[in-house]
This record gives structure tokens, C-alpha cells and sequence, in this order.
């Protein structure tokens, strides 16, 4: 019997947790997010963001700039977050417009501040190792997925197709940290149905809708399926052939609905966790 991971239902279960921490705070952690008007998908993620922020007693404020902002801009009202004393983590939400570098601006961030994860000093953390400040809000919620439904990362095969800094990477990592055997695949794998065959564990992450089909996986595989899509028809799509793979899989996220959710939700639980860290 397949199980199709309920993602929407454990960030529920999280909000619950955060606000009754978030309860006993003398001052509410505030989550500070920055976005340019040309990003439509973005400010729909901004919304839910700040849906939740509401949820659960987290103050949040977002700042607009226009599509033509310059990176000195940006970059001055991010030191301005930094030092505001009042701002507990700070988010840029992506894509930015094609004259910004986003790297720049993403480690312009302060680490301490830095709700997504992306800066370098927090990423270099996590890849040797050490505790960083905050771990990546896609990863760190598929790892809450798999451990809420009790799967055993230790020994699996574990297969990830994708390798962006945001999500690839650092998820292989965490896979890695949590003892799996972990191939990293990409447009220039060769021959990819040998490796995603032989996966007790897939993440697919590639932004393909549909990409991973029933007859390139094995029975019992587990499915996490990062990609979402919306297709022609109005729809959404993530990167896996639900229909196909769900009759093979032990258990799959579905899209809408399974990581999409928790990524919301490891973002606010970042945003408290730096909160509290702030004021110790």
C-alpha cells in the first residue's frame, strides 16, 4: 500500500508547536522579506509566507522594490535589516531580476539573520559538518517529511536528481550526514535509469514536470517530488509521473501538497530558532 505523505498536515502540526513557543516569548520574532514587483510567482509564496507568520504569532513585513532596483539598493536595505535590532531573519525571495547578481545579495545577508540558509558561512557549515545557524527550508523539510513517516535514511540507496544549491545540493548533503549512499544525478548523467532503478530513496528537484516515470523507478521506492509546475492546462505538476509512480512507490509527496507546505514551515521555524538564538 502506497502512503502519500501528507505535507500540508505536519506543517499544521508545526505552526501548532511554534506558536505555543512563540506564546511564551516576551517579544514576537519578526521575519523581514524583501521581493521586486516583476516576481509574480514570488509574492504568491510571499502571501502564504505571511499566512503563516499570522499562524503563528510571527510578525512579518515585507518590503517592495521595483523591477529595476539596483544591487547597491538592495544591498543598503539588507545592512539596514542587519542591524535593526527589532528584525530577527531576513528573506530575499527569488528569482531576482536578470542585472542582479543574487549571490551578492543573499550573502549580504548576516548569517544570524539569515532565514533561508543560503548564505555561504551557513551552507559551508552544513557541508563539513558543523551546526549552522539555519539549514536551506526545502531540505530540512524533506528530512522532517521522512522522519515524521519514520523512514530509515541509514543504508538507503539514495538517489537525487537535481544539484542547485537551493535544494540538490544540499539535501545530498543531509542524506549523507544521515548515513544514506547518495548519488547525485544532473543533465549530464549518462544513462540515468541505471541509478534511479536501483533507488531505495529518489528526490527529484529538476523543474521537468512529469520527468520521472513509473517504468524508471523500482517497487518500494520512496518518492519526493520537489518540483511543481503549472502545466497548459491550469494545473500543477510536479516532477514525477504521479499516476505512474504512485502504484510502485511505499510512499510519494504529491504536488500540490507535500513539499511545498514544508518548506513554509521549516521557514518559519527558522525565523524562531534565530529569534531565540538572537537573544541568548
Amino acid at each position: 500500500m502506497t502512503i502519500i505523505a501528507d505535507g500540508k498536515l505536519l506543517a499544521e502540526k508545526i505552526y501548532s508547536n511554534i506558536k505555543a513557543k512563540v506564546d511564551k516569548l516576551d517579544r514576537k520574532p519578526m521575519l523581514a522579506v524583501i521581493i521586486t514587483n516583476d516576481n509574480e510567482a514570488g509574492k504568491i509564496y510571499v502571501r502564504n509566507k505571511q499566512r503563516a507568520c499570522e499562524k503563528t504569532g510571527i510578525q512579518s513585513k515585507t518590503i517592495e522594490f521595483d523591477a529595476d532596483v539596483s544591487e547597491n539598493t538592495l544591498i543598503n536595505k539588507i545592512q539596514d535589516l542587519n542591524n535593526d535590532k527589532n528584525v530577527d531573519a531576513i528573506l530575499v525571495q527569488l528569482p531576482l531580476p536578470n542585472h542582479i547578481d543574487s549571490e551578492k545579495i543573499l550573502n549580504a545577508i548576516s548569517p544570524d539573520k539569515d532565514a533561508d540558509g543560503f548564505h555561504y558561512i551557513n551552507a559551508g557549515k552544513m557541508f563539513i559538518g558543523q551546526m549552522p545557524k539555519t539549514i536551506a527550508c526545502t531540505p530540512k523539510g524533506i528530512i522532517r517529511l521522512l522522519d515524521e513517516y519514520k523512514i530509515q535514511i541509514s543504508g538507503l540507496n539514495a538517489v537525487v536528481i537535481g544539484r542547485s544549491n537551493i535544494v540538490g545540493k544540499p539535501i545530498s548533503q543531509l542524506l549523507l550526514q544521515r548515513n544514506a549512499t547518495v548519488t547525485t544525478c544532473h543533465s549530464k548523467t549518462k544513462n540515468l535509469e541505471y541509478y534511479t532503478k536501483n533507488a531505495d530513496l529518489i528526490v527529484c528537484a529538476i523543474g521537468k514536470p512529469k520527468f520521472l516515470t513509473g517504468n524508471m523507478v523500482k517497487d518500494g521506492v520512496i518518492i519526493i517530488d520537489v518540483g511543481i509546475t503549472r502545466l497548459d492546462t491550469g494545473k500543477l505538476s510536479g516532477d514525477v509521473d504521479f499516476e505512474s509512480v504512485a502504484s510502485k512507490a511505499s510512499l510519494i509527496t504529491p504536488v500540490p501538497g507535500g513539499v511545498g507546505p514544508m518548506t513554509v514551515a521549516m521557514l518559519i521555524q527558522n525565523t524562531l530558532d534565530l529569534s531565540i538564538q538572537y537573544s541568548e
